[in-house]
């Protein structure tokens, strides 16, 4: 029974560290809304960077907004319609 309590204690350690070194290099936060297909969708993503946070805020809107690979790729090539970060 202590050797389970010993495991559960270190495994909620190390999560609580993972979850830490994350939240720490997540800075910036973006919104970003494309146009695409006659559809508008917006998306929220943190991450380190800026360049980071857009991408994956495109990605995310892209995701919703195509079917298939060329249209996904279509979409990420389209110039977002709004960006807005907080540094």
């Amino acid at each position: 029974m202590a050797r389970v309590i010993t495991g559960v204690v270190l495994a909620a350690a190390f999560v609580s560290v993972l979850v830490m070194a994350l939240m720490k290099e997540a800075q910036v936060e973006c919104d970003v809304c494309i146009e695409f297909g006659g559809a508008r969708v917006c998306r929220t993503t943190i991450a380190s960077s800026r360049e980071r946070a857009i991408g994956g805020a495109t990605s995310n809107a892209c995701a919703v907004l195509s079917a298939g690979v060329t249209a996904g790729i279509q979409c990420g090539n389209t110039q977002p319609s709004s960006i807005s970060c907080n540094d």
